[in-house]
């Protein structure tokens, strides 16, 4: 890591620490979620109760339980009925995912374009993720939607951070470089406070670092998003692999690093169908 980038985490660290930078944090109705899905009583009708708290959420997922992503035989119009059709524990994942897009929310307009970016970004990796993953047993297509939204999220606080120094953020090759060295460090520390599984936080400290080789021949989800940065063009030129047969991740897939699964016509209706899904 670069000296100038180690300086600006310790800054931030202390940032954070001192409460003179917010890490971003979810939703309430998220957060109550999870906590409701860990109970072993926990019934669709108490989950469906919990969303009914934030109505903006729950008109969400009534739109993607009857999107053409879960292709649902008869159109479904209240919360019970959705989360006992989907399961509750997908219903979590979803409803994460779908709160992601208000963290993603500027507090200022010089930020604005820099944060939907972001967010587009996002999109872009858990949406060929989620395709990845109906292609490899073990991985939960929910849970790689989830991945690949939350691939990038240490560069939110970053951006945040550096609109105080006109200078680094004036300079975009500068601070792109800066984010790239920092942002899985910091989305780990987000994670962490979040009280996310590990195999998530690995996913955000380890995305960007294609050398990464995890032991054990199982693939895991931060296989997963690395295979759709680099198959989804999501990379810059200046970080990409010289060999992309020698990533790990690849192998770990089971997959051939120059045979391109995004553009199969199928797969590409797919990544559309859950593009438009986290668009609403």
């Amino acid at each position: 890591m670069s000296a100038k980038a180690e300086k600006f985490f310790i800054e931030l660290k202390k940032a954070v620490e001192t409460d003179r930078l917010v890490l971003p944090t979810l939703p309430e109705v998220a957060l109550k979620i999870r906590s409701a899905v860990e109970d072993e009583n926990a019934s669709a009708q108490k989950i469906a109760d919990t969303l009914t708290q934030d109505a903006s959420l729950s008109a969400r997922l009534i739109q993607v339980v009857n999107s053409p992503l879960y292709r649902a035989r008869n159109p479904i119009d209240n919360l019970q009925a959705a989360v006992t059709r989907m399961g509750i524990r997908l219903v979590r994942d979803l409803v994460v995912s779908l709160a992601m897009k208000q963290i993603y929310q500027a507090t200022s307009d010089v930020l604005d374009d820099s944060f939907r970016k972001s967010w587009n970004d996002s999109v872009e990796v858990a949406a060929i993720s989620r395709m990845l993953s109906t292609t490899v047993p073990g991985l939960n297509p929910e849970q790689a939607l989830l991945a690949g939204l939350v691939h990038n999220i240490g560069s939110l606080p970053i951006l945040v951070m550096a609109e105080d120094d006109d200078e680094l953020f004036q300079d975009r090759d500068a601070l792109a470089d800066i984010i790239w060295e920092l942002q899985g460090r910091v989305g780990a520390l987000i994670l962490t406070s979040w009280n996310f599984p590990e195999a998530m936080i690995e996913v955000v400290r380890e995305s960007h670092n294609f050398n990464y080789n995890r032991p054990g021949s199982t693939p895991a989800y931060v296989d997963l998003v690395q295979v759709a940065l680099l198959q989804g063009n999501n990379v810059p030129a200046k970080y990409l692999p010289k060999d992309l047969s020698k990533v790990p991740a690849f192998a770990k897939m089971g997959m051939d690093a120059e045979v391109n699964v995004i553009e199969i016509e199928a797969n590409q209706q797919i990544i559309e169908n859950t593009k438009a899904t986290l668009a609403f």
